[in-house]
């Protein structure tokens, strides 16, 4: 044998030798591998020694908890919005498109049907794609993941890579994914014995992030479509389905370009797997990007401020009842219809935009409409408004108080949106320096409107303001003002009730009370709105038709201002107001537009005031109803005397000169409506009240400030300032033949009258000698017309 021969069998044996090394090293590890790893998986199931990090109870997997909105519905069953820190609403299986099942499966999960929640054969691929990209280098690449459905929807409903689900040996870089992909396993197999595949599928596009404040396929589908999921046709789907690899990256509206390639392999794959022909992929494929986008926002839709405000009432009841808002999927039912809120914020808008035009043009050339009592510009008046600003107050935060840099921030223009009437869609960009734009602000004016049913209390229609985006503060509720003469109907249900008749007659003369200012008696005299006295006798219904203040002022000191406080309380005011003569005019103190509503309906009931109820119940995620509204209801009036108001009330458009004859025939024609005015001092305020058979409903118009007005009485006045949104407002609902309310009479007390309202045969008693022989004096500050 030669040497090399012998070296050549050398070498076979030495390769031999560890060949058998190497099938003997593959053999132990496959066998510590099968005894390891049940044992691994089983360590982990239990977190063993607390090491891995805990997993979803059984409890949990058989009622999985996301973060669920809670929804707002109309009275009419109309979605007004939603309440959530992740925008999302689940939808079962049958309410997906077919297109959107296809799309999914073909491009997530292929044998999503086959596996029990994890597909070996992926996963096989993978381990060949890791283990050639480690050989390569990374030239290879990885080829795709090996996470079925069920393992993506363990991720989103558990959480299993953060938070309590961590354990000390996820702290180690490398295992740390081989812990979390070996908990989804585990999660994804338990889903699979608790839940269908059908389930499954829908709590995973249920619980998917599709950016742009989408949680969930419903809202990503009304988002970038304005669709229900059901009816989304096959490239919108795929769209959506695209999505899932990479939110934001493939989001349409932000990166169409991306969306639309991601799109197309979508639908690559479903022609891959036999869910669309070739036809059809092609023709799909040459197809534009088409969207319908909008994100939801409290901004948004209907009832803007209302919302807002039931927001407040909401997250309290929540508080006290054990609920999270934004998490626990309420459902909250109110009083609102949506068909008469759209048209109190048409009749809102309308009418402020026409208001505002009206406004800017009565002062073009003369000046700042802020004006002190004696009509003179507020020097230094938007310096102060300012400093209240949101702008203002970072800075200080930023700077310091007075510090000089807050100065040059405020006046250096700086690119802004703002709220603009005649814009098309009411804003506009421009450049503007903070100060600037407090300026701009303060220069409109706003509104605040509520309409209700009188009888149960129900809220039909809130408009707390112009526009909720610009100007957040809720003039319905939150915002109080003075009334100015829409108060004297207070003060005559009080004289009516203790023995006054409408048809009572006082002398149109000036009337003097004492009054005491610092200590000191002083005299008080309310002046009429022209200024003039006639002399002449009226029955109380034509004063408070023609809004007389020498007649109320009158009234007011026979039956005395404690007598008022405690009447205009029983029928509804809860604000604060003062028992003093200023009362009679509305000026003992700032009410709302929400009680004033609330305090006339009080005549429309029979007397009876009943609570302004805006939510009837809510309901959790299950369909039990956790709330309802309890009636808060108590005698104000007699039925009579509530009944008389009414007919004093229709005064206003039935008496020469009432202040309500300029609603329509169109309303009045076969109809009784009671009506009020309200102008404030220096025309701050106007407001109207309106009331008919089933609807009560107020009006209220001024700036932000009270020194932000007209300076005319003929613009100025409630008839003129709140008025038309009423009638607009009214017109739409009588013509509006889905809604039920229809023109007729008020109804007359059950047992009669015990008196007669033929003012033309009542007999009067005569004149106090005090209301004759008085001097006129000059209007103080606190009157009120």
């Amino acid at each position: 044998m030669s040497e090399s021969t012998s070296k050549q069998e050398g070498q076979e044996k030495g390769r031999q030798k560890l060949y058998m090394w190497i099938v003997r090293g593959i053999w132990i590890a496959l066998l510590a591998f099968l005894l390891f790893f049940p044992l691994y998986i089983f360590t982990v199931s239990i977190d063993f020694l607390g090491l891995y990090g805990g997993l979803p109870s059984l409890e949990a997997l058989e009622n999985p908890k996301s973060d669920l909105s809670s929804h707002l519905y109309s009275s009419d069953n109309i979605l007004l919005g939603s309440y959530y820190r992740e925008n999302r609403s689940p939808v079962s299986y049958e309410e997906l498109s077919p297109n959107l099942v296809d799309a999914l499966v073909a491009t997530e999960d292929y044998r999503f049907t086959d596996h029990s929640g994890i597909d070996l054969i992926s996963l096989v691929r993978v381990g060949w794609g890791v283990f050639k990209n480690v050989v390569t280098f990374g030239a290879s690449g990885l080829e795709g993941g090996g996470s079925t459905l069920s393992q993506q929807t363990a991720k989103n409903l558990y959480n299993t890579r953060t938070g309590e689900q961590e354990g000390p040996l996820m702290q180690i870089p490398g295992l740390r994914m081989v812990i979390v992909k070996t908990k989804e396993w585990i999660v994804a197999v338990k889903l699979e014995k608790y839940y269908t595949k059908k389930e499954i599928l829908a709590m995973y596009l249920n619980t998917a992030n599709f950016s742009s404040n989408s949680f969930g396929i419903k809202v990503a589908a009304k988002t970038f479509f304005n669709k229900h999921p059901y009816d989304l046709t096959v490239e919108e789907s795929a769209t959506l389905v695209g999505m899932l690899k990479a939110a934001t990256y493939y989001n349409p509206a932000r990166n169409p370009e991306n969306s639309t390639r991601r799109r197309n392999v979508v639908m690559n794959q479903m022609r891959k797997y036999g869910f669309l022909t070739q036809s059809a992929y092609d023709s799909l494929t040459a197809l534009p990007m088409a969207l319908d986008f909008k994100v939801e926002s409290h901004n948004e839709g209907l009832a803007t401020y209302f919302r807002t405000v039931v927001q407040n009432w909401l997250l309290k009841w929540s508080r006290e009842h054990g609920y999270d808002l934004y998490e626990d999927g309420l459902r909250i039912y109110t009083t609102i219809d949506s068909r008469m809120q759209e048209h109190a914020e048409e009749a809102v808008k309308n009418h402020m935009k026409n208001q505002q035009k009206l406004f800017d043009q009565h002062w073009k050339g003369r000046g700042a409409p802020w004006r002190d009592e004696d009509g003179k510009v507020l020097e230094g008046f938007i310096p102060m408004i300012s400093k209240r600003s949101d702008r203002y107050r970072s800075l200080e935060k930023k700077y310091g108080k007075d510090n000089d840099s807050i100065d040059i921030m405020m006046n250096t223009p700086v690119n802004m949106q703002v709220f603009d009437w005649k814009s098309e869609n009411q804003e506009k960009d421009t450049l503007m320096s903070p100060l600037d734009s407090v300026k701009y602000y303060q220069s409109f004016l706003h509104s605040g409107f509520m309409s209700m049913d009188p009888h149960n209390g129900h809220i039909k229609a809130w408009v707390g303001g112009i526009n909720h985006k610009h100007f957040k503060y809720d003039h319905v509720m939150q915002g109080k003002r003075q009334p100015g003469s829409t108060f004297k109907p207070f003060v005559y249900a009080a004289a009516i009730d203790n023995g006054y008749s409408p048809c009572y007659e006082v002398v149109d003369a000036p009337v003097t009370f004492s009054v005491y200012t610092d200590g000191e008696e002083d005299t008080y005299t309310p002046k009429n709105t022209t200024g003039e006295y006639s002399g002449e006798r009226m029955t109380l219904r034509n004063a408070l038709a023609k809004s007389m203040n020498s007649v109320t002022a009158f009234i007011m000191k026979r039956i005395g201002p404690e007598t008022v406080v405690e009447y205009a309380k029983r029928i509804g005011i809860q604000s604060n107001i003062e028992a003093v003569p200023a009362l009679a005019l509305g000026g003992g103190g700032d009410v709302s537009v929400y009680e004033m509503v609330g305090a006339y309906s009080t005549f429309a009931n029979h007397g009876t005031w009943t609570e302004p109820v805006f939510i009837t119940r809510i309901e959790d995620k299950e369909g039990n109803t956790v709330y309802e509204n309890p009636v808060n209801t108590r005698e104000a009036l007699s039925e009579e005397t509530a009944y008389l108001m009414l007919y004093m009330l229709r005064g206003a458009t039935e008496e020469e000169g009432g202040t309500g004859a300029g609603i329509p025939r169109e309303i009045r024609d076969g109809n009784e409506v009671g009506a009020k005015t309200g102008t404030t001092q220096n025309y701050s305020d106007g407001w109207f009240m309106g009331v008919t058979k089933d609807l009560v409903s107020g009006a209220w118009v001024g700036g932000d400030s009270r020194s932000v007005h007209f300076s005319t009485l003929a613009l100025g006045q409630g008839a003129r300032m709140a008025m038309p949104i009423w009638v607009e407002y009214m017109k739409k609902v009588y013509a509006d033949e889905r809604l039920d309310y229809e023109k007729g009479s008020f109804e007359r007390p059950s047992r009669g009258l015990s008196i007669e309202i033929d003012c033309g045969r009542y007999q009067t008693e005569e004149v106090d000698s005090m209301m004759v022989d008085q001097p006129i004096e000059e209007l103080d500050e606190e009157s009120i017309f």
